[in-house]
């Protein structure tokens, strides 16, 4: 049985590492990497053979039983036998009627978003080992466009205030970015509307933004759900008065299946102090700022917007380490005694297009 590692020029991390590959191999798997593949993340073809994988150089897609991936965007071109399966980060409700089409004609696919949030499952967690990364690296993408330093300091030149940082929405990569800013020396607050956030946030030693509402802000699936009018009224009016004492402002806000919110509408861009950077971390599914571009760094007002899609593949071989071992463990269900099995309750939730 084969596996084989699928990547094309938009995306930069790559889902099997050579550590990854040799434990594949001990699962009887014979691993397959598209030549270069990994180079880009740091994995060179050398690294790959010395793990005892091997090299595929024909443009085709190697022939496999097992196809992996992170974000596939030419999936329209993807080659694949009848019966493999595909396992990447799909966008399954983005890519609807790709996935149709695939599923139709005897592809399998395992989207890693529907992973579910079980304890059994938090080893596969993709979102979760990206979003943090993420997180991470959205600080640093702020800091890069600041031109003042970012903890307290105290010279014969005279003192410096600390920066001063907002992170809206306190999830994973919301609780990343506030634990790296504080690292830093900044003085952070956070915002979520989930009741919840409240004291992972304060747990921190970080200031939560408190918005009154009637319920916990929480959806079934423990993401933040979308909130009414009312509540949306008064979440502008408070955002707007603290937003406009902020250095650096770093949103991570989204809804599952549906537009991320605006959290930062233009005339609270306008009044950020001259130099202030925004971090939009949500462009891919809209933006949480009015302004924000996806994949664009802008400037209105003095203020700079960043817009980076998908901030996890800026730090490539970290990235790519978390997600191959997610994977890993994700495929380690599916082999059995030398052969694909599909009963596990986690891989059943996965299966999209058909």
């Amino acid at each position: 049985m084969r596996i084989s590692a699928i990547g094309d020029e938009k995306e930069k991390r790559v889902a099997i590492t050579p550590e990854i590959a040799k434990k594949y191999q001990e699962l009887g798997l014979e691993v397959i990497i598209p030549q270069n593949i990994g180079i880009l993340a740091g994995f060179h073809d050398d690294d790959y053979l010395a793990a005892g994988a091997t090299i595929w150089k024909k443009k085709s897609v190697p022939d496999a039983d097992l196809y992996v991936g992170v974000k596939p965007s030419l999936m329209k071109e993807l080659k694949l036998p009848i019966g493999s399966y595909l396992i990447a980060l799909l966008s399954p409700l983005q890519n609807q009627k790709i996935l149709e089409q695939m599923g139709k004609v005897g592809i399998n696919l395992c989207a890693l978003e529907k992973i579910p949030r079980i304890t059994r499952a938090q080893s596969m967690d993709v979102l979760s080992s990206q979003a943090n990364i993420a997180g991470y690296r959205a600080v640093l993408e702020a800091l890069h466009e600041y031109r003042r330093v970012v903890p307290l300091l105290m010279t014969a030149g005279g003192t410096i205030r600390p920066a001063r940082v907002l992170v809206l929405g306190a999830g994973i990569a919301g609780l990343q970015a506030i634990a790296t800013a504080k690292r830093l020396g900044a003085v952070v607050s956070a915002y979520d509307v989930r009741a919840a956030a409240k004291e992972q946030v304060e747990s921190l030693g970080v200031n939560f933004i408190e918005v009154k509402k009637q319920d916990d802000g929480e959806a079934i699936d423990g993401y933040a759900k979308e909130m009414n009018e009312d509540y949306q009224k008064r979440q502008e009016e408070k955002l707007a008065q603290v937003i406009a004492q902020m250095d650096i402002a770093i949103t991570t806000a989204q809804i599952p299946g549906k537009p991320a919110p605006k959290l930062i509408t233009k005339d609270m861009v306008k009044s950020m102090p001259a130099g202030a950077v925004i971090v939009d971390m949500a462009t891919e599914s809209g933006g949480n700022c009015e302004l924000s571009e996806k994949d664009k760094v802008i400037k209105v007002d003095n203020v700079t917007i960043i817009g980076y899609g998908d901030l996890a593949a800026r730090v490539t071989q970290d990235s790519s380490r978390l997600f191959s071992r997610n994977v890993f463990n994700f495929v380690s269900l599916m082999i059995n005694e030398g052969k694909i099995d599909i009963l596990d309750e986690i891989v059943k939730a996965t299966f999209v297009g058909g």
